[in-house]
């Protein structure tokens, strides 16, 4: 037994000891926000960009952390509207997303771009990538320019102010705290980060 206590502390040890190196700051920064909107959970926004090769990197390490991430935590997706063409692909993930078809879609469109070298830059590509995909090209025209996703841009659009977003992709951590991955350093300590704020927030 005393072995084994032995060996769970050399495990633990360097993990509990990097976790302590995290500097307010440097790999992470406190925001004054107006407060997550998911009540008693643990709120994690990711902003992202689909044209963005470092969100293409970097979502792999969100899928993996998905699958176990605490059962305390919220996760949504923020699309990033810094220009006025980038609402095009973000009325398109809200639209899907809405649809209930968008955690099938939402990887096809980076690897389109990215791995594929498609250009999905326009409404018309999208439209015609998305019927490919076996959505309803009717369907999908009708919730592209629904109310609904109006509001839902509208709300991604005033988020950037406040979260103090200058580049995607970030993750904040309830309202309360951002980090990416010129503060963290690599996709991996992002996740590191994002981990260790979560249980900062958990206590």
């Amino acid at each position: 037994m005393k072995k084994i206590l032995i060996s769970l502390l050399l495990i633990i040890s360097p993990v509990l000891l990097h976790a302590a190196d995290f500097k307010e700051g440097k790999d992470y920064k406190a925001i004054t926000t107006q407060g997550a909107d998911s009540g008693d959970k643990i709120e994690v926004l990711e902003f992202f960009w689909y044209g963005c090769p470092h969100c293409y990197f970097f979502e792999p390490h969100i899928i993996a952390w998905k699958k176990s991430k605490p059962a305390n935590v919220v996760f949504i997706r923020v699309p990033a509207i810094f220009r006025p063409d980038w609402e095009i692909q973000a009325r398109t993930y809200y639209a899907l997303l809405n649809m209930g078809v968008i955690e099938d879609l939402h990887g096809k469109i980076f690897t389109a771009i990215h791995k594929d070298k498609q250009r999905l830059n326009k409404k018309g590509l999208l439209v015609d990538f998305v019927e490919r995909n076996g959505v309803d090209r009717d369907k999908f025209l009708s919730e592209y320019s629904s109310f609904a996703v109006d509001g839902m841009v509208r709300k991604a659009k005033k988020m950037l102010k406040p979260y103090q977003i200058q580049g995607v992709p970030t993750v904040a951590v309830n309202g309360k705290y951002i980090t990416s991955g010129s503060m963290a350093g690599s996709h991996d300590n992002m996740i590191k980060v994002l981990d260790y704020l979560i249980e900062k927030e958990s206590k």
